[in-house]
């Protein structure tokens, strides 16, 4: 089905998947609009506010949401900016959870709603620290972020309900030089600072930027695709190599492993989820519709993002 000339809207639109996104689908045809947290600056825009419920809204910035056919939700605060105080994770709580629980609610009450929802998820769901592969059909785990990503999809389990099509992208470690861990660790390793974390065994489960994009446009265009989709490589690797592969790509010695209790003193619960720890997660449902991923393994995908 060509679904081109169709009226998406986007949150999370000035962030590092967002902004690569926008100018693809504009690409291809579509009417993008961006959900803004501030007054609107143009026609492509309208006024989102995130923890205020639809009743709460007056009439005009509710009826700005009537008429898009797709609804693609990237919004989310940044997880990996600061320690998880219990005022932190409240946030992080609340700019997921809440957000998409309020945008699911407009939504819903809309006379003429979208018929896609396609939301942001994480593979931080998944069980940590574990050899298993995990594929969609894996159960989630039990600590905080796991719980973060439990309630974030069930948060859109309205629209599901409601005959609105559903899709919920569990989103790896996006490469990218413009964001992420890429923007962190490059200027390290150039710096001869690079190293592996702990023993380096922990997995992780990256996507290039440029893959990532194309499977949300194939998810935009592809109508039988619904519920959670795992936004990884089917190249996983643990720590130590992705080290020295970032190390070679950039003509770089690695450094002397950082001891993971560095990590825990300095940043605390969030340093040993997100660093510490990791997940082996396969991309199992878009390896079997035969996705083609432009950047499969590690190696292509530096090379694609960093020359």
């Amino acid at each position: 089905m060509n679904t081109a000339g169709n009226r998406i809207l986007i949150t999370g639109a000035s962030g590092l998947i967002g902004s690569a996104l926008i100018p693809e689908l504009q690409r291809q045809g579509h009417h993008v609009f961006r959900a803004v947290r501030t007054e609107p600056a143009g026609d492509d825009e309208i006024r989102w506010r995130p923890l205020e419920t639809h009743q709460q809204l007056p009439a005009s910035e509710r009826e700005a949401f009537e008429g898009f056919d797709t609804v693609i939700h990237l919004a989310g605060g940044n997880i990996a900016s600061h320690r998880w105080t219990d005022q932190r994770k409240q946030e992080i709580r609340s700019s997921r959870i809440d957000a998409t629980t309020n945008l699911a609610a407009l939504l819903g009450q809309l006379s003429s709603g979208p018929s896609e929802f396609i939301s942001a998820s994480a593979v931080g769901g998944y069980p940590a620290d574990s050899d298993e592969i995990l594929t969609e059909q894996s159960a989630f785990g039990r600590d905080y972020l796991a719980e973060v990503c439990r309630d974030w999809e069930s948060a859109s389990d309205s629209l599901a309900a409601s005959g609105v099509r559903v899709v919920k992208l569990r989103i790896g470690i996006v490469l990218s030089p413009a964001g992420g861990i890429l923007e962190r660790l490059v200027p390290l390793f150039r710096w001869c600072l690079g190293s592996r974390i702990g023993s380096g065994k922990q997995w992780m489960s990256w996507i290039d930027l440029d893959d990532l994009v194309e499977i949300v446009k194939l998810v935009t265009t592809t109508k039988t695709i619904e519920g959670p989709i795992n936004c990884v490589a089917p190249a996983t690797v643990r720590n130590v190599d992705f080290t020295t592969t970032l190390a070679a790509i950039l003509r770089r010695p690695v450094a002397p492993p950082v001891p993971a209790f560095i990590i825990r003193l300095l940043y605390g619960e969030m340093g040993q989820s997100l660093i510490v720890e990791g997940r082996r997660v396969l991309p199992a449902r878009l390896m079997q519709m035969g996705f083609h991923f432009k950047s499969p393994d590690l190696p292509s995908a530096l090379r694609n993002q960093l020359h």
